[in-house]
């Protein structure tokens, strides 16, 4: 089986996502075979609200994406996916703060994953969300 590398994943990052996506500046800090993904978004005042406080779009496209790694990691590769569900909770405001997106695959099935992201700053302590994630893997396309 496949192993998505960390290289590998950096890589995809710039192919796979839309620019407005790769403009939120996240970086991809660690995946791992058994459906694990970290990335961190640094803080950029364009992303913030009053208060300094993140906006809530900008952290709900980040849990998106790493779910994205997580589960590309899973698989050892990436494969062509979409979001069915994502519910997120605010738990408290993320002002001034660099976040960490803590993705993991609950369940990997052959046509849909579940997952859990945990939204944390990366200084450490309470976490400012928790999303919970459902998507359809989507048939590969046939190579010319």
């Amino acid at each position: 089986m496949p192993e998505l590398s960390l290289a590998e994943a950096r890589r995809l990052k710039s192919e796979l996502f839309a620019p407005w996506v790769q403009a939120l500046g996240f970086e991809v800090e660690a995946v791992d075979p058994s459906g694990l993904a970290v990335l961190r978004l640094p803080f950029d005042p364009a992303l913030a609200r009053l208060g300094g406080m993140v906006c809530g779009q900008a952290m709900m496209a980040l849990a998106d994406t790493a779910m994205v790694f997580a589960v590309s990691a899973a698989f050892g590769e990436f494969r062509p996916m979409t979001t069915v569900t994502q519910t997120t909770s605010f738990m408290r405001a993320a002002s001034d703060a660099e976040i960490l997106a803590r993705a993991r695959v609950v369940k990997l099935g052959r046509t849909t994953a579940f997952g859990e992201v945990s939204l944390e700053p990366a200084s450490g302590g309470a976490p400012f969300a928790s999303v919970v994630t459902t998507c359809a893997i989507l048939p590969v396309p046939p190579r010319p």
